[in-house]
């Protein structure tokens, strides 16, 4: 279970890479990058940040290359956090693809219609 600390830390995290990929996705121009969580570890030496990324098909692309950034990232990140963390956290990076999952169940929820509805429901009870 996560402790009020650690909550807060990663709430903290992620408001500043939020920050941070905000203002590195505004030079690429059509990309966003978005932290839609981030999980500290008991001892806050590791950060894991999934990543939400649109479009979704060059999705592998952009995480391997700013895992590849990880440094730059964690340094700009502790340029950011020094007034209220004494370390700044390792960072490990994983792609969030929960929309990529909802978005397919609606699309395959959407393409096979219900047939028949409750009216034609015949309780099979009650053919004997």
């Amino acid at each position: 279970m996560e402790s009020k600390r650690q909550a807060k830390i990663a709430r903290y995290i992620q408001k500043e890479l939020s920050e941070i990929f905000r203002r590195q996705t505004a030079r690429l121009g059509g990309v966003l990058v978005t932290v839609s969580q981030v999980r500290v570890s008991p001892d806050l030496s590791i950060a894991k940040a999934y990543l939400s990324i649109f479009p979704s098909d060059k999705s592998n692309e952009i995480l391997e290359n700013i895992k590849a950034q990880a440094k730059t990232v964690r340094y700009e990140l502790a340029q950011a956090v020094k007034e209220v963390l004494r370390k700044c956290p390792e960072l490990q990076f994983y792609l969030d693809d929960s929309l990529d999952y909802a978005e397919n169940i609606d699309r395959l929820l959407a393409s096979d219609p219900i047939k028949g509805t409750a009216d034609d429901y015949v309780d099979p009870d009650e053919k004997k």
